[in-house]
């Protein structure tokens, strides 16, 4: 494989200029731009210049005492703006852990913080060369897309281009607050329709799969719809309806008596937790460390902490 072809110089302009045209089209005038930058309204103008006439066009509209940004500029500087970003992250990457790595991962927010984070403090002890950066993400994105090395996920591990570690299966429950089923007699899993049922906007097909486990076939199921489980959680205990709800996240407030089980007991759904990521990040030493180390927590079946 030959070696990269290193980028045409003059395509490659001095951060000072990308850092004033950036700023230009953020705050709108030179004088902010000087401010915010610590230079000299005449330095920051010598800067613009020099990068019109570094790319041999156009970049700002000067009409008296204003500047304007051309619209071919405003998407650059918009382009420049991610860089700046990016490569800002990598050197506070880079001073913060030198000798060592970091993982950037995308976790689910419920999940993430009961079973992912009371568990970080041991491997931190373990590992405190490796960094773990964590953002939360719900809806599905893709790792090309996104700066992230490792992803939380439910469903199923067979994802295209990745690879994934089993952390937990899950088991749901449906639940309510003890007021809703006072006049109520739910003798079958069919008696909840006529209940306010309450969907997760992660789990669009979450209720009919629970049916369909009693035999009860029903699609389309009325109701309505929270997009975390903190929410919906807090619906439920209001008295809003039913929730289908993971047993480990409502166990404390079933025990207090602000939740009760609305049929049944807790049954496997039809999806599980997973760490993925993509197959050639599979060689990252410090991704290799953190799956190892997971891997003796996913064989853990007690109770997730609180």
């Amino acid at each position: 494989m030959s070696a990269p072809r290193p980028t045409a110089r003059r395509y490659l302009p001095s951060i000072a200029s990308l850092r004033a045209l950036e700023a230009l089209d953020r705050l709108g005038s030179a004088t902010a731009v000087a401010e915010e930058l610590s230079q000299t309204q005449s330095a920051v103008s010598r800067q613009l210049q020099a990068l019109e006439t570094q790319l041999g066009t156009t970049l700002i509209i000067r009409d008296r005492k204003q500047m304007k940004l051309t619209p071919a500029a405003a998407d650059y500087a918009a382009s420049v703006r991610e860089a700046l970003d990016i490569i800002a992250k990598s050197s506070l990457k880079v001073q913060v852990n030198p000798d060592s790595g970091s993982l950037n991962l995308a976790i689910l927010p419920t999940f993430g913080m009961r079973w992912l984070v009371p568990r970080l403090a041991e491997f931190a002890k373990l590992h405190p060369e490796i960094t773990i950066n964590m953002s939360t993400r719900i809806k599905p994105f893709s790792f090309s897309d996104e700066p992230f090395d490792a992803a939380l996920h439910f469903g199923s591990g067979d994802l295209p281009g990745c690879e994934a570690l089993l952390l937990k299966p899950e088991h749901v429950v449906p639940v309510c607050a003890p007021s809703l089923l006072a006049d109520e007699v739910v003798a079958h899993p069919r008696d909840l329709l006529s209940l306010p049922l309450l969907h997760i906007e992660t789990r669009p097909d979450a209720w009919a799969q629970w049916f369909a486990s009693y035999g009860v076939a029903e699609t389309g199921i009325a109701g309505t719809l929270y997009d975390q489980f903190s929410t919906i959680t807090q619906a439920a205990i209001h008295g809003l309806g039913v929730a289908l709800l993971p047993d480990y996240l409502v166990a404390q407030d079933l025990a207090q008596g602000r939740l009760v089980h609305a049929y049944g007991a807790a049954t496997r759904s039809l999806g599980s937790y997973y760490l993925v990521w993509p197959v050639e990040r599979s060689r990252d030493p410090a991704l290799r460390t953190f799956c190892d180390w997971l891997a003796t927590q996913a064989e853990d079946e007690d109770a997730l902490p609180r």
